[in-house]
């Protein structure tokens, strides 16, 4: 049988009805990353925000010009936010149909829809024009590609001269040792992690011109130690909904990454380029 590659593993993860309600849940609807915790046991959802407004708050000054596209965007919220507070446009690419789904209902209810639309894709071949964008926006979604330069490149082409690309993922630190990491690319079928030392590397290479890298990488262990304490705080009512096996590995998961973190293998952070 052919080996499925990363793009189809990640889409049938996340169409899952136990990710998504896992997700949705747990992440209070709006968000699926890392928050930023500016106090010791803040909610993930608050934590979450965080981030996005720390994202924003980084970058000139965005308003209802502003042509944003955020490449794996999940259930939206941050698109939300950007068009809720500045006004931006903002075209959410997301893999997902389930997680589409909802982005679109809960933008609805919002009173959005004239500037968040949603649109089904793969940022490896991101379905929009050249010099489409002023800003292409990314939360813990690059991990997701065994690809990442063609990423990048399909970013670059989208941008407008003097645009930006501003995202987060989770990495591995630049002096990770060699396979340490493997139970954690073995829960989301990684060959490889990103890290800041290739993202720059990528960014020089297709001409980006770096403008801000923010390594924060406790805040990558915290957020998973928040999700392991949160799920066994709510585990006997996500067991009524979702398989209990779901729910054990994904425990394990969060384990792992939570034990790399403290041993300072991974990390987190944000990454800002500016097209030339």
């Amino acid at each position: 049988m052919p080996k499925k590659d990363l793009v189809q593993i990640t889409k049938d993860y996340y169409n899952s009805e136990e990710a998504d309600e896992f997700y949705y849940r747990i992440w209070g609807g709006e968000d699926i990353h890392i928050g930023i915790y500016q106090e010791p046991g803040q909610p993930i959802k608050a934590a979450s925000r965080n981030t996005v407004r720390e994202m924003a708050n980084s970058l000139p000054a965005l308003d209802g010009n502003t042509e944003v596209l955020d490449i794996g965007a999940g259930y939206g919220g941050s698109a939300r936010l950007l068009a809720r507070e500045y006004g931006c446009r903002v075209h959410c690419l997301n893999l997902s149909e389930k997680e589409n789904e909802r982005n679109e209902q809960k933008t609805s209810a919002a009173g959005l829809e004239h500037l968040v639309s949603v649109t089904t894709g793969n940022f490896e071949q991101i379905p929009f024009d050249d010099n489409a964008f002023d800003l292409v926006w990314s939360q813990d979604a690059l991990l997701h590609s065994n690809k990442k330069e063609l990423v990048f490149r399909e970013v670059v082409r989208v941008l407008k001269p003097g645009g930006r690309f501003i995202f987060t993922d989770p990495m591995q630190s630049d002096d990770c040792p060699a396979r340490v990491l493997q139970p954690v690319l073995d829960r989301i079928h990684l060959e490889e992690m990103g890290s800041v030392r290739r993202y720059r590397e990528l960014a020089g290479e297709l001409g980006l011109e770096e403008v801000m890298v923010r390594e924060i990488p406790e805040q990558l262990e915290k957020h998973y130690s928040r999700v392991l304490t949160t799920l066994k705080e709510q585990y006997e009512v996500l067991v009524k909904k979702l398989n209990a096996a779901y729910l054990e590995r994904m425990m394990t998961g969060l384990k792992h990454w939570v034990e790399a973190g403290e041993k300072g293998y991974l990390n987190w952070g944000i990454m800002q380029f500016q097209n030339r």
